[in-house]
């Protein structure tokens, strides 16, 4: 097992489609997040707090698996396992607790994210831009769309000169859900990061920025 796997989806719908070069693949059936992360790897410190060259806090969970490792491979590097491994496992805990407002609403993590996208660009979108701006296959788009607009939170206007291109925007319904759910959202999240100091969540940013932007001219993932 490698630290490479990811949350557990959550809602009504399989959850967002694995993003390349993120590591954020699908939880194996069977299952839980805890178990994949934990599995996968982590970072930190040993059950003393002490020991990892990557440091951590005391209650790193998955501390443990960089030991056995070690002990397995004593001259292998672990660097790679304690960051991406803790990137894992605090995405599997932050989005088992971030969709519970999502399912109040009735809608899963990969429906608002195309909800969200139509809104924040504040202009129509094709199923094509949505499935660049959401990280989708395009079958997982159109099962998506179908579901939002048979609810009328998403409308369709087909190309006056291309019948084939459908484009998408917000019913007043689907606008008006988003703005109650986002600041939800957000509240959760700053909750979650009380107790990082403000720099360090600024740190934190740039540093996660940097590997993100990394990844994305490395692997052409965004807006390939």
């Amino acid at each position: 097992m490698t630290p490479t796997e990811g949350p557990t989806p959550t809602g009504n719908d399989a959850g967002p489609d694995p993003q390349p070069g993120t590591g954020a693949e699908p939880v194996a059936e069977g299952r839980t997040a805890d178990d994949e992360a934990t599995a996968g790897g982590g970072a930190g410190e040993d059950a003393s707090g002490e020991g990892l060259p990557g440091g951590g806090r005391r209650g790193d969970t998955v501390a443990a698996v960089v030991r056995q490792w070690r002990a397995v491979h004593p001259g292998l590097d672990t660097g790679p396992m304690e960051i991406i491994g803790r990137i894992n496992r605090c995405a599997a805990l932050l989005q088992q607790a971030e969709d519970a407002p999502l399912r109040r609403a009735g809608l899963s993590r990969p429906e608002f994210d195309l909800l969200g996208a139509l809104r924040r660009t504040g202009h129509e979108l094709t199923p094509g831009d949505l499935a660049r701006e959401t990280f989708s296959s395009g079958a997982a788009v159109t099962k998506r769309l179908k579901q939002l607009t048979e609810r009328g939170l998403v409308e369709r206007r087909g190309d006056t000169r291309d019948r084939r291109v459908v484009h998408l925007r917000l019913t007043d319904a689907g606008r008006d859900l988003v703005d109650a759910i986002l600041p939800v959202q957000l509240a959760y999240e700053t909750a979650v990061l009380s107790g990082v100091d403000g720099p360090e969540q600024g740190e934190l940013a740039a540093l996660l920025g940097e590997l993100l932007s990394q990844l994305e001219g490395r692997l052409g993932v965004l807006r390939a």
